[in-house]
């Protein structure tokens, strides 16, 4: 009877071996050798590129080493816009497009251009990966396009090559550059600037050539783009927290069987936290440095940024009134959650 149940065991031992091999090698079939082209507009030392680089060393682990990703910085494969496009036609696969730009497709995404909504980068993170996040990314599908979430490009401050910005009347009548997104347009003329929609790869010229005076970006920019050499003053407003998505072209994801899905999926969430990290760490050396290399740096009283906040709050009303009403309200119920109140 013993050798019986001994046989027994060793059966079923082997039987469940077998089953285990038959689904990983099944899992195995599951993912294709694939090779995907991921675009963006920074510099290959800018943060971004930090997280584009830790999701392809993740895709890669999970995929066998079947999942090769080829990253085209510096706006090689156009522009934001242009890209959009390359992934709605499938011509692309991955890009990672500031949230404003997105704006032009889905509207609500410029929900997240609203001045002065946050007051540090934990807050950011936790509407991002919540509800709002989700509900954003949601919208996406029906353009062509899977959102895999939410990556950081920092907050945005205000250089100029004519005076230090210390008060909402020292930002009237500058040409300040700023991406092709309504949200910002309205808000900085508001403020009686002169905003000028440009693309990113056409900014360094324009302030050389004084085309504009002004632009706003996170500190990592301002650096990785040597802005600083034809910029004199970086005044530390922090009007907006920009964050990057992950983007996959729908007609590629489509192709995916649900194991590849889930490859990029979690290599993006698993590259997130370490991409923030990075652009946190970034952002204060970036500061440091711009200041040794002759920026004159302010930062706007608390006062003034009171003023600035009144007076860009009409811009913020009348976008809201024409969202989503179910989004803007999550929204808000969010930020008062993360807040506390």
């Amino acid at each position: 009877m013993a050798r019986n149940m001994i046989g027994r065991k060793l059966a079923l031992t082997l039987l469940i071996g077998a089953s285990l091999c038959v689904a990983s090698l099944a899992h195995a079939d599951d993912v294709q050798k694939r090779t995907i082209r991921w675009g963006h507009l920074l510099n290959k030392d800018h943060p971004l590129s930090a997280g584009v680089q830790k999701f392809a060393e993740l895709a890669a682990k999970k995929s066998g080493g079947k999942f090769k990703v080829r990253e085209f910085p510096s706006s090689q494969l156009g522009s934001e816009l242009q890209q959009q496009s390359a992934l709605q036609g499938g011509s692309q696969e991955m890009m990672s497009a500031a949230t404003s730009t997105l704006a032009g497709i889905v509207p609500e995404y410029g929900i997240l251009d609203f001045p002065f909504i946050f007051a540090n980068e934990e807050e950011a993170d936790k509407l991002l990966d919540g509800k709002v996040g989700n509900m954003l990314g949601q919208k996406l599908a029906k353009h062509g396009l899977i959102g895999l979430g939410f990556w950081e490009n920092g907050f945005r401050n205000v250089t100029n090559s004519r005076r230090p910005i210390t008060k909402p009347e020292d930002l009237s009548g500058l040409k300040i550059r700023v991406m092709p997104n309504p949200v910002y347009l309205q808000t900085f003329q508001a403020v009686n600037a002169n905003p000028i929609p440009l693309a990113f790869s056409e900014l360094f010229t324009a302030l050389e050539t004084g085309a504009v005076d002004a632009q706003e970006n996170p500190y990592a920019i301002i650096l990785s783009n040597r802005f600083n050499e034809v910029q004199k003053y970086l005044s530390v407003t922090n009007h907006t927290y920009n964050a990057f998505a992950v983007i996959v072209s729908k007609v590629f994801w489509d192709k995916l069987s649900p194991a590849e899905q889930r490859i990029l999926q979690e290599s993006a969430v698993e590259a997130r936290a370490y991409q923030r990290e990075v652009s946190r760490k970034a952002s204060r050396a970036a500061l440091d440095e711009l200041k040794q290399k002759g920026m004159e740096m302010n930062t706007l009283e608390k006062e003034q940024l009171v003023r600035m906040r009144e007076i860009t709050q009409p811009v913020i009303d009348k976008f809201a009134a024409s969202y989503d009403q179910e989004l803007v309200k999550a929204f808000y119920a969010e930020v008062e959650k993360i807040r506390g109140n």
